[in-house]
């Protein structure tokens, strides 16, 4: 489970890496101050970690259960961006409401970013054992500060195509994606199986799906209507 983890976080600092293509240079130096100050100023929280802890961590079901709705939450943002940015590229006239969703999603860095980096300072901690433990943790920073205006130059230089890299923003995003249901999940269900099928849910379930359907029809029929008429 521990490797399966560890696969996790390179993944997310990789896209998250990618992502950063998509933005201007100032932005990305400003989230990498943010990123280097977040490592500088966790310190204090970094040393109260122990190996134990961490290991009960990733042994409770609740907590994971907890992280898999924050890690599917930050998927379903990246891949929706990765949709509106081909919709973008792809579409003549484009609404403000979808541009405006583009961009918002845009500037959204991502959060899983965040435990990545404390997890790497806690295990950097461990590795120097002795050190000075603020030493350690702005040294990590300045690696941070410099790292992610280089890394994402390097991607952009290595994939100048935008339609390659936001190709493979949507698979790395898929991947995590199912690395994180099996990483947060850890064999554990949320709901347990039942041997018996309750008709009245299933009907009710149909019901909805079927006005549904009714709904979307009548919406298009009416849209075409309407586009007929002018």
């Amino acid at each position: 489970m521990e490797t399966v983890v560890f696969v996790l976080m390179i993944l997310v600092c990789f896209n998250f890496m990618l992502k950063q293509t998509y933005r201007k240079l100032v932005s990305v130096v400003v989230i990498a101050v943010v990123c280097a100050l977040f490592v500088g100023l966790t310190w204090p929280y970094a040393i109260e970690q122990s190996k134990t802890q961490i290991a009960d961590w990733l042994a409770n079901p609740s907590l994971m259960l907890d992280t898999s709705v924050v890690l599917s939450v930050e998927v379903v943002l990246q891949m929706a961006f990765c949709m509106l940015a081909a919709h973008v590229q792809t579409t003549g006239v484009i609404k403000k409401r979808t541009l405006w969703s583009y961009r918002m999603l845009r500037w959204f860095p991502g959060i899983l970013i965040f435990p990545v980096l404390f997890s790497g300072l806690v295990a950097l901690i461990f590795a120097f054992p002795g050190v000075d433990f603020s030493k350690i943790a702005w040294s990590m920073a300045a690696g941070v500060l410099v790292i992610i205006p280089a890394g994402s130059w390097l991607i952009r230089w290595l994939l100048p195509e935008k339609e390659v890299r936001l190709e493979l923003l949507f698979l790395c995003n898929a991947l995590i994606a199912i690395l994180g249901i099996i990483a947060t999940v850890n064999g554990q269900t949320a709901v347990a199986g039942v041997g018996e099928v309750d008709w009245s849910a299933l009907a009710g379930l149909l019901v909805l799906v079927g006005l549904g359907l009714a709904a979307g029809m009548l919406i298009r029929r009416i849209r075409t209507h309407k586009y007929i008429n002018l």
